[in-house]
Parts: C-alpha cells; structure tokens; sequence
C-alpha cells in the first residue's frame, strides 16, 4: 500500500461496512451476479472503494459484460493493485483498493478494446458519486 494507505483493526471494519461489504472487502468474498444496482449505471460519474472512498473506476471506462457485476476495461491510474488467486483451483487476478487493500474482484483478459481486460468487480465494493452537473 502507499504512503496514504488507510489501515483499520477488524473491528474498525465491522463498525464502519454492512456485513456483506465486510465479507467481500474484508474477507475477499464475491457478491450474488446481477444483485448490484450499479451493473446497471450509466451515468456519468466515477466508481469509488466503499471502504476508504478511493477514486477508483470512471464511468468512461464501464461496459456492460453480461456478466451480472460491473466491469471496466481500466481503472484510474494508481487506484487498484492486483495479485495471483489461486483459491478454488484456479489461477485468477485478484484486484484490490492500493490504498486500504480492500478486495474489488478479478481481471479477465476478455474485456474490450482498448485494453482488452475486464476488471469484473463486486458493486458492494464500490460506491458512486456521479459527476456534478
């Protein structure tokens, strides 16, 4: 994490997230596909960390991937970190906040161009401020 990472006790945690953004965030959890409401957001606007409130996504970047979880073909530059997850047996990309190391979801080579990645990432991980005006 940087030098304005943003680090809290367990409980700390519990205290300030809903359970279910405490066992995604906290616990690399993954949410129900097509229960997030902001799959489905189109407005202009960026994608924030529910837990310390990063600038993480723009609204340039969503595309709708079918899958049932928002996507992004590139996060904002320095807001996530990503590492190997080898969990369930298989070789993923896990993506989290660089700044509270909270857990977002996976990157897939799959995605559109320019970039040709989808970041599939669990809308309780994110908020949504959209832009002013």
């Amino acid at each position: 994490m940087s030098d304005d990472s943003v680090t809290k006790s367990e409980a700390e945690w519990r205290h300030c997230l809903t359970p279910e953004q405490f066992r995604v965030l906290r616990e690399r959890g993954t949410e129900r596909a097509g229960t997030s409401p902001l799959d489905r957001e189109k407005r202009e606007g960026t994608f924030r960390c529910a837990a310390c409130g990063l600038d993480l996504f723009s609204s340039e970047a969503k595309f709708n991937s079918g899958t049932g979880w928002p996507s992004f073909f590139a996060p904002l530059d320095d807001a996530v970190a990503t590492q190997e997850d080898t969990a369930y047996g298989m070789r993923r990309v896990e993506v989290h906040c660089r700044r509270c190391g909270g857990h977002l979801g996976h990157v897939f080579p799959d995605g559109p161009e320019p970039t040709g990645l989808r970041y599939c990432m669990n809308g309780v991980s994110l908020s949504f401020e959209p832009k002013a005006g």
